[in-house]
């Protein structure tokens, strides 16, 4: 190893020369153990934790790939222009380009390095070399105005704390003329409108009225290759369009924005259906991997010269988005940062509105709450605060969320316990109050049961967004749904208290001096609102699976691994904590649970299946919501976790004890993300 260490210092001062440390490295692993390292006597495991492992692409940035710089790809011809001289294959590689540009852009949206992602592109690298190239130039500058706009509305809603690296653009140049982006993209656009107009005519024998160059030279491509460019185009424009609209304050260019959206979903359609008029040649199929509609490699990226911008950071390992994972249910960070910015704007609901009144009209108060000066008592103010910060942690992403609104739960506890003592300060007992006290009182009462009702509904949440987040195992899903099964009573049963006061103003404001009938408002009174009903299905799921779990256990047909680290209570106490903090619900323990599910069994279930009551609800309460395309399809996935849970119990309960080994039972979320359906497989 001296050897080898001696041969390494080869040259020092102005004449060091760069020597191959392979050798000396290759000695220092042939004398060092498993679990063994290199280190000086002041490392620690704080820098075991920032240590790099050298020569590894993940991890070192001094990694270098093809070329050292841009300049020197440029001239290793990695960026050509024109990329071809033959036109076709020139038309061909840029659609290419506009592709994976598309998918690097998408994949930037998740979380990655813009670095790593859209400005692997050495086209947007060096904007200057594209001016002579027309199409190129036209898509790069519009596709560099978009990023900027986009990292803009990022770091003002704050979104980008879910991913730093998100907005950090790493020294890359994104200034420029971003109010001619579009005039330079409107003016490429109109020259291919006149170029497909011109291949259409001569398809169709008619004379053409001016003279055009074409596209490219095969007349056979020519109207695929303008439609493919022009619907590409197109999208660019409307997507521009989309972000500038969202822009506009107090949501004045909502409408508009939609319509540019609704233009955007059209262009991607046209794009997937003219995707096969220009695949690679000699049939070849196509991965489902890809990131062009041909499946070739673009032309002109390369992510590993941008990957030393990352530095100190590790440069990480990035996956391009194909195709067939744009389309996700889950809105990703640059939706959610727009919907908070639209939502929030100085305070107020759209810039609009204030928060007390989004509060009045949520907790359904009446009209003459303008009268009073609630909105001036100290807890209504620090309410509102809590409706603002709940607006911007709903437009996080799941971990966030699930993080946020366990922590915020014991100030919505608090605030609800500060408004009881204020009520109570104020008015004292109810009777003997005067008239206009009264209304001020009950004002408040009915604030505070929409406060309560907002504790629960935030705490079923949280409860649900971790089986998103997969935090739960097999044998913890029994008291987890135990609980949301609990809070969901609670949430209820505020919801209707809140929905049955509201009613009753309403009744005696259109009553008047009219006679009452008796029996008549009470028969009312007990009828159950559709939101309640809603609600009341997820009630019986809840309770349908924490039993069903309950007499899988207790009759040993479902085998549970042995937890040598904690025991259930401590799993029970680990995943609620932070709501037993709160109090939510009160006097709620592992006894509770024990107590409630010891006694299941499949027999018990057979007479009373909790299952079919949701589907049965379910169905029931569906026309109440037909212009409500969410809670429609809600309603519809709890009408197949109800029906195949349905199904499973009774053949379970058929089998019984005879459950062999040659039948699986395993729970999936194939239906719905938070309830799980029961699945009896023969293996």
């Amino acid at each position: 190893m001296a050897a080898a260490e001696a041969s390494i210092f080869s040259g020092s001062g102005d004449n060091s020369v760069w020597t191959d440390v392979s050798p000396l490295l290759q000695a220092a692993c042939n004398g060092l153990q498993d679990g063994e390292l290199i280190h000086g006597d002041n490392f620690n495991l704080y820098a075991a934790m920032s240590a790099l492992e050298i020569m590894d692409p993940k991890m070192d940035s001094g990694m270098i790939g093809r070329y050292y710089s841009v300049d020197e790809a440029i001239d290793g011809g990695a960026a050509p222009i024109p990329i071809s001289f033959d036109r076709t294959v020139d038309v061909q590689c840029t659609i290419d380009i506009m592709d994976h540009l598309l998918a690097c852009e998408a994949t930037w949206h998740k979380g990655h390095s813009l670095a790593q992602t859209v400005f692997s592109c050495i086209y947007l690298l060096r904007p200057e070399r594209t001016t002579s190239h027309a199409l190129l130039h036209s898509y790069s500058s519009v596709i560099r105005a978009t990023c900027k706009a986009v990292i803009s509305v990022v770091s003002d809603a704050r979104t980008h704390e879910e991913e730093d690296l998100f907005t950090m653009m790493y020294g890359l140049n994104l200034n420029g003329e971003d109010e001619k982006c579009l005039s330079i993209l409107n003016a490429v656009e109109e020259t291919i409108s006149r170029q497909l107009r011109a291949c259409r005519a001569l398809s169709a024998r008619r004379k053409v009225l001016e003279d055009i160059e074409p596209l490219q030279n095969n007349p056979m491509l020519e109207e695929g290759y303008c439609r493919a460019i022009l619907a590409r185009l197109r999208f660019r424009k409307h997507f521009y369009h989309v972000l500038m609209c969202l822009k506009r304050p107090q949501g004045r260019g909502l409408q508009l924005a939609r319509k540019h959206v609704a233009s955007c979903i059209s262009e991607l359609k046209a794009i997937r259906e003219l995707s096969g008029q220009h695949t690679a040649c000699g049939g070849q199929t196509i991965s489902e991997d890809r990131t062009t509609a041909s499946g070739r490699q673009p032309v002109g990226f390369d992510a590993s010269l941008n990957a030393r911008l990352s530095a100190p950071t590790p440069p990480r390992s990035i996956k391009i988005l194909s195709w067939s994972e744009f389309q996700k249910s889950q809105p990703d960070l640059v939706a959610r940062a727009h919907l908070q910015r639209l939502l929030l704007q100085d305070g107020k609901l759209f810039g609009r509105e204030a928060i007390f009144s989004v509060i009045s009209k949520a907790a359904t108060l009446p009209e003459v709450v303008k009268n009073h000066d609630i909105e001036k008592m100290e807890c209504v103010i620090q309410l509102g605060q809590l409706v603002i910060n709940l607006l911007r942690i709903l437009c996080a992403n799941s971990a966030w969320q699930r993080r946020k609104l366990g922590k915020i739960l014991q100030d919505w506890r608090v605030t609800y316990i500060q408004l009881e003592l204020a009520l109570r300060s104020k008015f004292g007992e109810p009777s003997g109050t005067p008239s206009g006290e009264n209304i001020c009182m009950n004002i408040l009462k009915q604030l505070l049961v929409w406060v309560e009702e907002k504790v629960y509904w935030i705490a079923s949440r949280f409860l649900m967004l971790g089986f998103e987040l997969e935090l739960y195992s097999t044998s913890e899903y029994g008291m987890v749904y135990w609980y949301i099964y609990v809070v969901s009573v609670k949430l209820v049963e505020k919801l209707h208290h809140r929905i049955s006061i509201s009613n009753r103003g309403k009744r005696v404001k259109c009553r008047g001096k009219k006679k009452r009938v008796p029996g008549k408002d009470a028969t009312r009174d007990i009828q159950f609102s559709p939101t309640v009903l809603f609600l009341q299905s997820h009630i019986c799921l809840a309770e349908g699976l924490t039993m069903m779990l309950a007499a899988l256990r207790n009759e040993k047909m479902i085998l549970e691994s042995p937890t040598p680290f904690n025991s259930d209570q401590e799993r029970f106490f680990q995943h609620f904590e932070l709501l037993q903090k709160a109090g939510i619900p009160d006097h709620n323990s592992y006894q509770s649970f024990e107590g409630s599910t010891k006694n299941a069994s499949l027999s018990m279930l057979a007479m009373y299946n909790h299952f079919k009551d949701a589907q049965r609800i379910a169905k029931e309460v569906k026309s109440s919501f037909s212009d409500d395309p969410e809670r429609l399809s809600e309603l519809r996935r709890i009408e197949q976790v109800a029906e195949h849970n349905s199904v499973a119990l009774s053949l379970l309960c058929r089998v019984g004890d005879a459950l062999d080994s040659s039948l699986k039972l395993s729970f999936e979320f194939s239906h719905h993300p938070h309830f799980a359906t029961a699945v009896v497989r023969r293996s």
